[in-house]
């Protein structure tokens, strides 16, 4: 497997320990398990989508765990502004806040809140389960860009996360390029439900979810590859990493970092697996495989 060198890296503003980063939702409801992470080897970390009002989520069950991935429908939960609190000891730390809203408004509104406590924002234009949000509005071009404008104005780092659930992801990014993002984020998880043939109905109590895991990789793969033709600004990979190779898959693709989620479950320690297999002192520099797959 190629080997890359170890050392900070800057992208879309933000400046990384290394090219790993906690995805969104995971662990990432609270500064202590945020911190945890950060000592555990990953060179960021996203938080849990925080919103402009407080939210309990969909009714159980919200989350099940299959062979080769977990579906999830938690409504994206959250306790909206007091999350402030939650992080204040982290201000130091490269720690981006994902945000959601309905409109370009309460993108800013949410944003507001954080200014000159975290590294970045990751707007959260994807997520399949939750009504008026997410996806809802991450399908429009107009409103991508209009929400992305809505927070890239204030010169903070602005990281966009794309859905899948479309039919051309690229019209999508770029048209969060359009309104300033600094870096794409590919991808959330695909719309997918299961059925208890026992009980004869959804397994998720909100019917449908989102599929994460090593089931999505090749999806976000295909996402990351056709985004890097269309777009000029650098692009995380997530959906279903969990090996270093993994890693160097998505870099030839064209990603420039990876986020991680659904490993974190089966093993926290993930991305200290990982560091040890993708970093050495003689490997090749990154620029080197970032979309090297193209062309060929």
């Amino acid at each position: 497997m190629v080997s890359i060198r170890p050392g900070p890296v800057t992208l879309g503003g933000v400046v990384l320990d290394n090219h790993l980063l906690l995805a969104a939702g995971i662990l990432g409801t609270t500064g202590s398990s945020l911190n945890r992470i950060l000592s555990l080897g990953a060179g960021g970390v996203v938080t849990k989508s925080i919103g402009p009002d407080p939210k309990d989520g969909h009714a159980g069950p919200c989350l099940v765990v299959l062979d080769d991935g977990l579906l999830n429908a938690m409504g994206l939960p959250n306790p909206s502004k007091e999350f402030v609190d939650e992080i204040t000891s982290l201000a130091k730390k490269p720690v981006v806040v994902s945000i959601f809203g309905g409109n370009p408004a309460e993108f800013a509104r949410v944003a507001c809140w954080f200014e000159g406590r975290v590294a970045g924002f990751e707007l959260n234009l994807s997520c399949p389960h939750a009504e008026g949000y997410g996806a809802a509005i991450g399908t429009d071009p107009a409103l991508v860009e209009a929400c992305t404008r809505a927070i890239s104005v204030t010169g903070i780092p602005t990281w966009v996360k794309l859905t899948p659930n479309v039919t051309d992801i690229t019209s999508i990014g770029k048209a969060a390029e359009r309104g300033g993002a600094t870096a794409i984020v590919a991808i959330n998880t695909v719309k997918a439900m299961r059925i208890s043939t026992g009980m004869r109905r959804p397994m998720l109590g909100n019917r449908y979810g989102g599929l994460s895991g090593s089931a999505i990789f090749p999806i976000a793969v295909r996402c990351v590859y056709e985004l890097y033709e269309a777009c000029n600004i650098p692009i995380i990979g997530c959906g279903g990493v969990a090996t270093a190779d993994n890693v160097i898959e998505m870099m030839m693709a064209g990603a420039s970092a990876v986020e991680i989620g659904s490993a974190v479950y089966n093993d926290a320690k993930v991305f200290e697996t990982i560091k040890a297999e993708l970093y050495k002192k003689d490997g090749i520099t990154p620029l080197e495989i970032i979309g090297c797959a193209h062309g060929q």
